[in-house]
């Protein structure tokens, strides 16, 4: 571990030397590519270079405590070992922690489907909740979420929503959200007061750029028809909805928030490069796993991966088996105590794997 984070420190300061070299500077993507690797680099270097100072005064506090025999002094020395003994351990672990293999999709912006799914309008209306509270979420991390395409019901709810979250480290955040979320309420349409239970699926695809995922235009055929819902006098007149299927895979993407054809078809050709790129990680996945995992499956009430029950304010991330008794916060956005206990989650069991 420490030639690896010796290596590191060695590659972070040439990169300090590169981005002070006037040619560098004068080239712009020359200039892009290495500030993102120092950027990479820096929480590495940052921990080692602390961990290098704690344990260099460790080592000076150690033989201090040999040389030294005033009781008090003696007395003092150990206390101040005990603390850089504890500081030392903790960067140990965060250096660790850091040097784990990174997703390499992680710095991507994400694609997010949700779809209503058991229940009826009940799951509509879920979907709707869903798609506000990852909004507010991203606001909250100062991200840009734009709707792709809606298909909107008559009470408010989605029976899908496809939206873009663009912003530093959304797929990192966001991959986690990934299955069935099942909703325990009183429906607002249920006069009886019963409790119902619904689900809603969410898919989050990292965003793919051209050069992820390569699309003969041969393999598309393109419709177009008239869209529906809001919108005004194009609505039922022009044909500005686009619908796009890759013929090799048979996916279908469709979008009519715009009222530009050019405009739907861009949406669209992102939503299914995303799809693709999710296809081909999907395979890949499958090589190394004995059956392969679907990230939603079919949406049944029993493949759940968090339950959020209104009636005593609680949510349940079945994964980890946290709950907590703060649903308002939650649903109002406040992700964060969820995802970091999952991020937690997922790195205890890379460390397992390594060690």
């Amino acid at each position: 571990m420490l030639e690896r984070l010796e290596s590191i420190r060695e590659r972070y300061e040439e990169l300090n030397q590169l981005l002070s070299d006037p040619e560098v500077i004068q080239n712009t993507e020359l200039l892009r590519v290495y500030s993102k690797e120092q950027s990479d680099l820096e929480p590495k270097y940052q921990a080692y270079c602390e961990y290098k100072e704690v344990s260099s005064q460790y080592a000076d506090a150690k033989a201090m405590l040999i040389e030294e025999s005033d009781p008090e002094m003696v007395d003092m020395v150990k206390a101040e070992l005990d603390q850089l003994s504890e500081r030392k351990q903790f960067l140990e672990e965060k250096l660790r922690t850091l040097l784990l293999p990174k997703d390499p999709n992680d710095d991507k912006n994400v694609i997010v489907e949700i779809r209503g799914a058991a229940g009826g309008e009940e799951a509509a209306l879920f979907a709707a909740d869903l798609f506000r509270m990852y909004s507010r979420y991203g606001e909250r991390q100062g991200w840009k979420t734009e709707v792709l395409d809606a298909n909107a019901t008559g009470l408010g709810g989605f029976k899908e929503v496809i939206f873009s979250v663009q912003g530093k480290g959304a797929y990192s955040r966001l991959k986690y959200e990934s299955g069935a979320h099942r909703v325990q309420r009183v429906p607002s349409t249920e006069s009886g007061g019963r409790i119902h239970t619904s689900t809603a699926t969410v898919a989050v695809l990292p965003e793919a750029e051209e050069v992820d995922v390569d699309i003969n235009e041969k393999d598309l055929r393109i419709d177009t028809f008239c869209s529906s819902g809001p919108g005004g006098q194009s609505v039922n007149t022009t044909k500005s909805a686009v619908r796009i299927t890759h013929l090799p895979t048979g996916i279908v993407v469709s979008c009519q928030d715009e009222k530009s054809q050019i405009q739907n078809r861009e949406k669209a050709m992102r939503v299914l490069r995303a799809r693709l790129l999710d296809q081909k990680k999907q395979e890949e996945q499958a090589k190394l796993d004995d059956a392969r995992k679907t990230q939603v499956g079919t949406g049944d009430r029993s493949e759940r991966i968090r339950t959020y029950n209104f009636p005593q304010s609680r949510v349940t991330d079945h994964r980890i088996g946290l709950t907590l008794h703060k649903l308002d916060l939650v649903m109002s956005g406040e992700l964060d105590e969820l995802i970091e206990a999952l991020v937690l989650e997922e790195q205890a069991e890379l460390l397992k794997k390594v060690e």
